[in-house]
């Protein structure tokens, strides 16, 4: 366990060095690798939740009775609710000085209720509502948006403490560690239904309701995050007032004014800025993606628009399948970032954006499941990216004092593209004539946008 009483000379708080990384103060000492594990391991449940989401929610709804065309409504929720819930969180983290931290009691409370909604969601089909019932319609969409709410709470306290605790020279190597830890639990998650169809657990259910295969994945997800998330709670302890006043070299004789939200928001950082709109055009590209792949190759490659089906369910495991494998590539690519240079972000950045783009379109269009698997190991490599520089470029942006209250400010970015463009979907969706490839197509040329549009981003205090 890290030890970050002020005054006491441990391991995990080295005297830091007077020098500079890349133009920014590392006045914030080197931590332990075993710190650094403790502060990232958690992350496998956590994406384990976020995997499940992205790679059966689609599947889920369809079977129960949701029209392709009212799929935008399923995934507008959750980014709405993450407006409002992120920002505020991140405020009222900043200032929530505890015995356990002030990012782990979020964390605490977030895992549980996580747990409980990933247990109840795949039975939606269970409960007698009915096929296409508007109160088994109703119940998904809670429910999906709960899960999604609540895995933003756990999530965000991990990427506060990277914020809070990790020096520039480690913050590549903290932010992959997240990412690899990440990946690592989406492999499990997204090849769970393949690996217990394999196993002999059905893989079809009646009309209606969702097969045992994805009912199980959910229940041995949720019981991932739940023993994950505890290795963080109990292993990491995050630094005292004083010592992160000191760290951050914020002066602790002045009363700290508590900044309105709107105002941090009026005074961000250039990066903020330019990164949002990175973030507004690759996230559209990301959604489409969730939303639409399984439809896509449901009806490309096994010639079947019926959820019912078993070929549109086969679909349902290979995009399990093919996320697992994203998640192989992008850990690998992971352990290549962690050995990139700081002034190299901005390219490393627009070449995962371009990757992705080309793995979308190949999944739009292709009638080869091996194609299409083969597709997402780019697909892999942009959502690492996605997922990882915008957040590291922002926090060697900012200057210690809002770090919490930016990093949910940020979340904005992750969440209005997302309504955009289920919004927007409602439109499209019928002028491309209910193509669900055709929407992923407008996806690659999302993506493609964000590429160039890294070239705008000035990173830096």
């Amino acid at each position: 366990m890290m030890k970050a009483e002020t005054g006491k000379s441990t391991d995990a708080l080295d005297t830091p060095k007077k020098k500079k990384s890349f133009g920014f103060d590392n006045a914030l000492p080197k931590l332990p690798m075993s710190t650094i594990f403790a502060m990232t391991f958690g992350c496998i449940g956590v994406n384990m939740a976020f995997t499940l989401q992205g790679s059966q929610m689609s599947r889920i709804t369809q079977t129960i009775g949701v029209n392709p065309n009212s799929l935008g409504w399923f995934f507008l929720l959750p980014p709405l609710l993450g407006m409002f819930v992120q920002p505020l969180l991140g405020k009222y983290s900043d200032s929530t000085w505890t015995r356990w931290g002030r990012r782990i009691p979020y964390l605490i409370v977030g895992a549980p209720i996580t747990v409980i909604v990933m247990v109840l969601l795949p039975f939606t089909g269970s409960f007698g509502f009915g096929y296409g019932s508007m109160t088994a319609l109703v119940y998904a969409a809670i429910a999906i948006a709960l899960m999604d709410l609540f895995s933003n709470v756990c999530l965000a306290p991990y990427k506060m403490l990277a914020g809070d605790m990790v020096n520039e020279d480690q913050k590549n190597l903290a932010w992959s560690w997240q990412q690899i830890f990440s990946y690592a639990g989406g492999i499990l998650a997204a090849l769970l239904p393949f690996i217990l169809t394999k196993f002999g657990m059905t893989n079809t259910a009646p009309k209606g309701q969702v097969p045992a295969t994805v009912i199980w994945a959910y229940l041995i997800g949720a019981g991932m995050l739940l023993v994950t998330s505890l290795v963080t709670i109990f292993k990491v302890k995050e630094y005292d007032p004083a010592t992160y006043a000191k760290y951050h070299k914020l002066d602790t004789t002045k009363k700290q004014a508590t900044p309105s939200l709107w105002k941090l928001l009026k005074s961000a950082p250039r990066a903020f800025w330019e990164l949002s709109i990175v973030q507004l055009f690759s996230w559209i590209g990301i959604m489409y993606t969730w939303t639409y792949a399984t439809g896509a190759m449901a009806n490309n490659i096994w010639n079947t628009t019926n959820p019912s089906s078993a070929g549109f369910q086969a679909a349902g495991n290979w995009y399990g399948v093919m996320t697992a494998f994203y998640s192989v590539a992008a850990l690998l690519w992971g352990l290549f970032y962690a050995k990139t240079k700081a002034n190299q972000r901005k390219l490393w950045y627009s070449v995962g954006l371009f990757a992705d783009a080309i793995s979308i379109i190949i999944v739009a269009t292709t009638h080869s499941q091996w194609i299409a698997l083969l597709a997402f190991a780019l697909y892999g490599i942009g959502n690492f990216t996605i997922n990882t520089l915008p957040f590291t470029m922002l926090t060697t942006s900012l200057d210690g004092k809002n770090n919490g209250s930016y990093l949910g400010l940020f979340n904005i970015a992750v969440c209005l593209p997302q309504i955009i463009g289920s919004l927007a979907s409602f439109i499209i969706f019928p002028m491309v004539g209910s193509s669900q490839s055709m929407m992923m197509i407008i996806g690659f040329v999302a993506m493609v946008i964000g590429g160039f549009s890294v070239a705008i981003v000035h990173e830096g205090k």
